[in-house]
């Protein structure tokens, strides 16, 4: 099973907190939990807490 399509609520790409570092081994990075990784942080985040990421933040509108 793809695991891109398990992302429901919170998916880091419309996140306000979730953004590219630019550094090949860690792209991704969260503000609001302060850390990079080579995944979507959304994939770390339920792997060791088995929840959606609290800190999910939709991202304002461009209107």
């Amino acid at each position: 099973m793809d695991r891109r399509k398990e992302v429901t609520r919170a998916d880091c790409w419309k996140c306000r907190h979730h953004y590219i570092t630019w550094e090949e081994s860690f792209p991704y990075g969260c503000r609001a939990l302060g850390f990079k990784s080579r995944r979507l942080p959304v994939f770390d985040v339920r792997e060791s807490s088995g929840h959606d990421c609290l800190y999910f933040s939709p991202k304002e509108g461009k209107g």
